[in-house]
């Protein structure tokens, strides 16, 4: 590989107040990718911007479903890796940089992954972690190393106490994944069911541990809601109940319900 080949998609979803800052922080990325708007709800807002950064737009027919609008999202883009970005969110003008770093070089990269930071109430919280980022980080941590991050075992552990890997910080590498990747049947832990596949291929998680993203966390983001209607709690259970037996899970789920008040 002599130069990047990577396409950051991003999914919009209605009209997002935060998706022209989303879209600015991808198209002043010092090593340059495509970048594309996949959207199951098309409008005028989501065109206009997109005019305005001479950007692409596919639309997908049909009602809105997150595992459908990433794969959309996934598969539409004709490049090696690709970053299935979140309306919400920022990348650092740095993040295709390091993620060029991390592949130049290799040839078993599964996903690259980065830290990153939370966006509370659009300040950054200081660019400071929050308890929940500040353990997700903590459980990162081991991936730096390159002999372990390419242990089935290894990966598939550090994703055992939570689902460490902030999804919008991922890119996928479609020649060694294939088309569709995720194929998880739930809603919210879809990324995390969807890391646990991926964990047991053979092939690293090429880790950066620097913050390359500001994660956006609001009152209408998909994450607060599924905590409000306690369908995060159903399938966190699900999700913990592949790696413990059922005694386990009830104490871990004692504990990790204290995470979900950082939201």
């Amino acid at each position: 590989m002599n130069r990047l080949s990577h396409t950051f998609a991003i999914c919009a979803y209605k009209d997002s107040p935060y998706l022209e800052e989303c879209v600015r922080s991808v198209k002043n990325q010092k090593i340059k990718s495509d970048v594309i708007i996949c959207t199951s709800t098309p409008s005028d807002y989501i065109s206009k911007i997109a005019a305005r950064y001479d950007i692409p737009v596919y639309v997908r027919e049909g009602e809105s479903d997150i595992k459908k609008d990433w794969n959309f999202a996934y598969d539409t883009a004709s490049t090696q890796w690709v970053t299935v970005a979140h309306q919400d969110d920022i990348y650092a003008r740095t993040y295709t940089s390091y993620l060029w770093e991390k592949v130049k070089n290799t040839t078993n990269g599964l996903i690259f992954i980065s830290d990153y930071y939370p966006l509370k109430n659009d300040r950054g919280n200081g660019y400071r972690r929050d308890p929940n980022s500040f353990i997700r980080h903590i459980l990162r941590s081991p991936m730096k190393s390159r002999y372990l991050s390419s242990r089935i075992a290894f990966k598939k552990l550090i994703l055992s106490l939570g689902n460490s890997i902030c999804c919008p910080t991922v890119a996928y590498n479609k020649e060694m994944l294939g088309d569709s990747i995720f194929t998880s049947e739930l809603k919210f832990n879809i990324d995390w069911d969807t890391f646990l596949k991926l964990a047991n291929m053979r092939g690293a998680f090429l880790y950066k541990d620097k913050p390359l993203v500001l994660y956006r966390i609001h009152d209408q983001a998909t994450s607060k809601m599924f905590i409000d209607n306690q369908k995060r709690v159903v399938e966190d259970r699900i999700m913990f109940s592949k790696f413990y037996p059922p005694v386990m899970v009830d104490i871990i789920m004692h504990f990790y319900k204290l995470a979900y008040k950082t939201y």
